[in-house]
């Protein structure tokens, strides 16, 4: 493999966040557009949630072997032929005429959301320990795909319909790819091979577990809160697609470009008193808005400070991976990011299930704070409470 020089990393770091940032368009893309495809197949709002969540379901579980494979094969490749398979969902989307076969497309597409983890393993091995936390979050900036989902698709929908979101984003990917295969590196792999067994040896380390529970609740949120926002928006306030879109962009939007600030936080700061201060101040918001869910100016404060605090908490933790597991980056992101998908994929079932059967979402946002305590008790008692496992 050739030496790769400051101007490689750069482009490879510029290249994944892009990739990432079209793939995770691809991952959300079913969430501008649910109240329509409710409409238009009859769905129940427990139905709709699941189509709504059900791209993050296989998008966190491969996580897991997705991250493995890139530090075994290299990223690059790995990330390609990802984002070919995507091709495959898009082009059966437009020829849906059942809510079964819509549920298959909508599982499929959950590939797309693989590619955090790829994205990560393969990043990371251009640069050096102490740029970790900026680097790591800069290329976690991929998360604005969802943003852009909200911002792009519902407008696309409006003046092209339904079929040309999938058209657009087929068009897109194989851009993206074409440009991945032409300008980036492939990353450096380790001269030891590990077996499958010792890259699964970082479940053995509390550590993963630990910030998988925290990534759980601050990925967990901005993914469920970014994908359910246009639907809630539309139910709670009958806002329009289009301007319901606008404001879920908005959420992601703020989380994203918080996410790098985190890791760079993390980078000068103690990692772990971050996070006792975000976790507190999430469950703060959580239960104001439980209480506050129909008055709309205190929401929206509300939500768009929950935003924040946990894009800050994205790149926190990130920040910690490498402190796990050096030389197994992409197995660690690949627990911790499903684990944090899996955050993404159980509330928007969740609130569908409190709202139909109480009329109301409160519940499902006191349950946010009671969890978010939870995280809080724990990262103190662990981290902060005796010395850290690991540093």
């Amino acid at each position: 493999m050739q030496q790769t020089s400051k101007k490689d990393a750069y482009i490879a770091l510029t290249i994944a966040t892009v990739a990432m940032a079209i793939s995770f368009m691809v991952w959300a893309s079913l969430s501008p557009v649910s109240n329509q495809i409710a409409a238009e197949f009859g769905l129940s709002a427990s139905q709709k949630s699941l189509l709504i969540a059900t791209p993050v379901l296989l998008g966190s579980i491969m996580r897991i072997p997705m991250g493995i494979l890139s530090d075994r094969y290299g990223g690059k490749k790995i990330y390609i032929i990802t984002m070919l398979f995507t091709l495959i969902p898009l082009v059966l989307i437009p020829f849906a005429t059942t809510y079964l076969y819509l549920m298959l497309c909508a599982f499929f597409i959950g590939m797309a959301g693989t590619t955090f983890a790829i994205a990560i393993s393969y990043v990371s091995t251009f640069f050096p320990a102490e740029k970790q936390g900026l680097i790591l979050g800069i290329a976690g900036m991929g998360n604005i795909g969802n943003a852009l989902s909200g911002l792009i698709i519902p407008r696309i929908n409006a003046n092209w319909g339904f079929d040309w979101i999938y058209y657009s984003l087929m068009i897109a990917i194989v851009i993206i790819v074409a440009i991945f295969a032409i300008f980036a590196k492939e990353m450096k792999l380790s001269t030891e091979k590990k077996t499958l067994k010792q890259s699964l040896s970082v479940v053995k380390d509390k550590n993963t577990w630990y910030l998988s529970l925290f990534y759980f609740l601050t990925f967990g949120s901005f993914v469920a809160l970014s994908n359910y926002l246009p639907a809630f928006m539309g139910d709670q306030f009958s806002i329009g697609a289009v301007n319901a879109g606008l404001f879920s962009a908005g959420f992601a939007a703020t989380a994203t470009f918080m996410r790098p600030v985190g890791g760079i936080l993390a980078d000068k700061f103690n990692p772990t008193k971050l996070l006792t201060t975000g976790f507190a101040l999430v469950s703060v918001a959580a239960f104001l808005i439980a209480f506050s869910l129909t008055q709309y100016g205190i929401f929206t404060t509300l939500i768009f400070i929950t935003a924040l605090i946990v894009g800050l908490g994205n790149g926190i933790i990130f920040k910690m991976v490498p402190m796990v597991s050096k030389g197994n980056t992409g197995a660690v992101t690949g627990f911790v990011g499903a684990a944090g998908g899996l955050g993404g994929f159980f509330p928007p079932l969740l609130l569908g299930i409190i709202k139909q059967n109480t009329g109301s979402y409160t519940l499902g946002f006191v349950l946010l704070g009671v969890f978010a305590l939870v995280c809080l008790v724990t990262v103190w008692a662990v981290y902060l409470r005796k010395p850290a496992v690991t540093t």
